[in-house]
């Protein structure tokens, strides 16, 4: 175009002129190959979630297959919800990108999958997106403790979210989300992350001319402890030792063992808790015939305290 303004300004004969435009599809096309050429190459797409009652699953397969549409590069996923699929360390390089997600318990990672976290993953240069989702309440330092795992772990984050999902103690708590309208937000923070993929310039630094600083989230550094719930009069609620229990509807499925993520339910009898509970409700939400369910009255207590407080809709945070 600037080669054609000047020889219009100099005068030059029209075949030139004529030239300048036959030209310009080719040149066009040079440029977007030279473009592509000095991008870091994407190669493939990795979703990794914990996902007791699979919304978290969703959101986070949502974003990676989205981006590797775009990218037109190979989708893997990598569930690692229950214990017999955490094992075995996982091992990225440069050009990849894991998307990891997993919901928030009392703010944080959840502290019994904390250990898999930090021991199951390499990223060797690899890209990551770390995503959280929170039941309404807020996703208080869940986020930047992903981030903090991934990059401590040879992950670079280049993106990182908070997406509002139906918590699993109370329908009233963001009640029926990820929705229409929030995958619509997911899928478009998946295209702005890809975006900012594609800016990035290809170079000796993990194929990558510069190692991105990690993601800025909202969050503390260094992450405080967990958030201490409360009962409905304010006082400290302790429930850890709750855990589920059975009516007579049971039909003897197993389905509430093979889901739990913690291998608690025994598989012998449905109605037995042999090992530790972290109240993620997947036999809760899974029992096809409404079988389980939780009486610990602190933990009930607690449930109302957050339907009085935090039944107002929360919002997505996105971070670029």
């Amino acid at each position: 175009m600037y080669l054609k303004a000047y020889a219009m300004h100099t005068g030059a004969d029209m075949w030139l002129i004529a030239a300048l435009d036959a030209c310009a599809p080719a040149c066009a096309i040079v440029k977007k190959n030279i473009k592509e050429l000095s991008q870091m190459k994407l190669e493939k797409v990795t979703a990794v979630c914990f996902s007791p009652t699979g919304n978290a699953k969703k959101i986070t397969n949502a974003i990676a297959q989205t981006i590797a549409s775009r990218e037109g590069i190979p989708f893997h996923e990598d569930d690692i919800t229950l214990p017999y699929l955490r094992r075995g360390l996982r091992e990225y390089s440069a050009g990849e990108l894991v998307v990891f997600g997993t919901p928030v318990y009392a703010g944080r990672i959840p502290n019994k999958i904390l250990p898999a976290v930090q021991t199951l993953f390499e990223g060797n240069g690899a890209l990551a997106i770390p995503v959280v989702t929170f039941g309404n309440r807020s996703f208080d330092n869940g986020l930047i403790e992903v981030r903090n795992e991934l990059e401590q772990h040879g992950f670079h984050t280049i993106a990182g979210a908070a997406f509002v999902s139906e918590h699993v103690m109370s329908a009233k708590l963001a009640g029926g989300c990820p929705n229409e309208g929030d995958f619509q937000a997911i899928c478009q923070f998946a295209l702005d992350a890809a975006a900012k993929i594609d800016a990035l310039e290809e170079g000796p630094h993990d194929g990558m001319a510069q190692v991105p600083a990690p993601v800025a989230v909202k969050g503390e550094d260094p992450i405080p402890g967990y958030y201490r719930p409360l009962q409905a009069d304010g006082s400290p609620a302790n429930f850890l030792k709750a855990k589920p229990k059975t009516t007579d509807a049971c039909t003897d499925c197993g389905i509430c063992a093979r889901a739990c993520p913690m291998g608690s339910i025994s598989p012998e009898d449905f109605r037995t808790v042999t090992g530790v509970c972290i109240k993620c409700q997947a036999c809760v939400k899974l029992c096809p015939v409404g079988a389980k369910y939780f009486d610990d009255p602190v933990m009930l207590s607690h449930i109302r305290m957050l339907e009085d407080h935090y039944s107002r809709p929360a919002e997505n945070e996105v971070f670029l």
